[in-house]
């Protein structure tokens, strides 16, 4: 049996005596139910797009990323774009409504905030966890507290039917959903006709030649972590929640005091690389906006929530570790990427003496999601370095639509 307390913590984030009390009941909780050995890693993203974007995005993922435009699943007020590296790794559902004035229950999340609701249908909406029991984990769940979709109201959202979904989260606005496979199985998703769609492969195929002919396809990774912004008064309710609905554990939290925000990670308990399950981030201001007229302090963190809404920030992607005619292979594949005309926040930042570097993309005209790149030097095991987040912070708050929320 897993023990998901006797992980080695990292970070100098002091947490409150509520959420130290509560982290080690509600993990051992899930190691005694059975949770955490019936539920494993990250299977699927799921990324929502507006409508006639879905193509271009491909195009720009298929550059960007180790991602290959697999198969379109083709229902009723949907595409969804079944994007794939391997089966050792996390596949991309990108959906794109068919309808322009679709309303659901993600739609109208957008709407509650003044950029998000620019892109209304344009957000990520969750992860989709391999479960050996997926029934019984929903029933253990359940009992939990925790709530889903029932299979009438995942039809009328459109959205595979093998798949439980639970309702979006109070304070990240995502949601989490199980499905089955046999260990060596491939993932099938039972959602409407399976097609080629001839636009969604010439935008792969487009992607990949300039991927190949930059030379920068050997030097792409999968997905090395996802991070989600929650405002701050439920930074701790969303690592919880998170650790409650998944197999993962604390890895720690970082103070980051320049940007008056914190960096807290989560790791999947089975010790596979972040390739195969990628690590969860929250971040979150260290004080609510409502006080910030008081402390006069930097608010990237708080001020993008406010925007868009709690939601995913980032997608990062990991480089190998490398150097072409003495330039490291993170600078190769920006350079690359930024002479495709895709816009970056900042210089990469960090060195091979502090263990790794890092750099974000523009926020995507398709998916408002940024791309981070990031590349670890010999045996560095961290996600950034304190000065790293701070620059990475500040950059993304001067992205023009942070700034210019109403």
């Amino acid at each position: 049996m897993y023990c998901s307390t006797a992980m080695p913590r990292f970070g100098d984030k002091k947490n409150s005596d509520f959420f130290e009390e509560y982290l080690p009941r509600l993990l051992e909780e899930r190691d005694r139910s059975g949770l955490t050995e019936m539920i494993g890693g990250i299977e699927a993203m799921i990324i929502s797009v507006e409508p006639g974007n879905s193509v271009e995005y491909i195009a720009e993922l298929a550059l960007m990323t180790p991602y290959q435009y697999l198969v379109t699943l083709d229902s009723d007020k949907h595409l969804t774009h079944v994007l794939r590296i391997d089966m050792n790794s996390p596949d991309i559902l990108l959906r794109e409504t068919k309808d322009p004035k679709h309303i659901d229950i993600f739609r109208s999340l957008n709407d509650l905030y003044p950029v998000g609701s620019r892109r209304p249908h344009s957000r990520y909406l969750g992860e989709i966890l391999l479960t050996s029991d997926r029934h019984q984990v929903v029933a253990l769940q359940q009992q939990r507290e925790f709530r889903f979709f029932q299979v009438g109201q995942l039809a009328e959202l459109d959205l595979p039917l093998n798949v439980s979904l639970s309702k979006p989260s109070p304070y990240t606005q995502n949601v989490v959903g199980y499905m089955e496979r046999p260990v060596d199985g491939i993932r099938v998703y039972q959602h409407g006709e399976c097609l080629i769609l001839p636009s969604a492969q010439a935008a792969n195929d487009r992607g990949k030649e300039m991927q190949e002919r930059l030379g920068i396809n050997e030097l792409l990774c999968p997905v090395d972590h996802l991070a989600t912004r929650v405002y701050s008064q439920n930074r701790e309710a969303a690592l919880l929640e998170y650790l409650g609905l998944s197999s993962y554990y604390y890895w720690g939290s970082y103070d980051i005091k320049d940007q008056n925000s914190s960096t807290n990670v989560t790791k999947s308990i089975r010790q596979v690389p972040e390739s195969v399950s990628p690590a969860k981030v929250f971040t979150a201001n260290n004080h609510p906006y409502c006080v910030n007229h008081l402390n006069h302090l930097p608010s990237p963190t708080e001020t993008f929530v406010r925007n868009y809404g709690p939601r995913l920030h980032h997608i990062a992607v990991e480089v190998k570790d490398g150097q072409r005619d003495g330039k490291e292979y993170i600078d190769i594949v920006v350079d690359a990427i930024a002479g495709q005309g895709k816009g970056f926040l900042l210089e990469t930042i960090g060195s091979r003496s502090e263990g790794l570097k890092q750099i974000f993309s523009s926020a995507s005209d398709f998916s408002s999601l940024i791309i981070e790149y990031v590349q670890r030097f010999g045996d560095f095991q961290g996600f950034f370095t304190k000065d790293n987040v701070a620059q990475l912070t500040y950059a993304a708050g001067q992205e023009e639509g942070v700034k210019d929320g109403v």
